[in-house]
């Protein structure tokens, strides 16, 4: 009984993250971007997967409620292994889909999705990308 429980406790958790995922996205009518907000909490990013359409422009707003910094790095496996084993580095935000968040605060970030693939998502301060903070998105043809 209490394994079906855990089960069920499970699949909601499950749904309510999903459900939350798709409220966090919606395509703005005036400029045609879709955006996407995005919480970093406990040195996670909360939604970590995504999926679009090859060709969709994201426009990602990125709320850090972590007392400390973080980054939000899109790019292939090479761009997160030349990002990873660099010198840290601010990221202003003059490349798409790379910025710095500072601790409590709130940046945005575009970036438009080419070919059908899986583009990674990671924060590169020391630690944190082995620690687990990464992230997806898939995208489709």
């Amino acid at each position: 009984m209490e394994m079906l429980r855990a089960r069920r406790v499970a699949a909601a958790a499950a749904l309510v993250l999903l459900l939350a995922g798709c409220a966090a996205s919606r395509a703005d009518p005036l400029d045609g971007l879709r955006t996407v907000h995005v919480t970093i909490r406990w040195t996670r990013f909360h939604p970590s997967l995504f999926s679009f359409p090859d060709g969709t422009t994201v426009r990602f707003v990125i709320h850090n409620t972590d007392p400390i910094e973080h980054e939000f790095i899109l790019g292939s496996k090479r761009v997160q292994d030349r990002v990873e084993h660099t010198a840290h580095l601010s990221h202003d935000g003059s490349v798409p889909g790379q910025i710095t968040v500072a601790p409590g605060a709130v940046r945005r970030t575009t970036y438009t999705f080419g070919t059908p693939g899986t583009v990674l998502l990671g924060c590169h301060l020391p630690g944190h990308y082995a620690y687990g903070m990464r992230g997806r998105v898939l995208v489709s043809g």
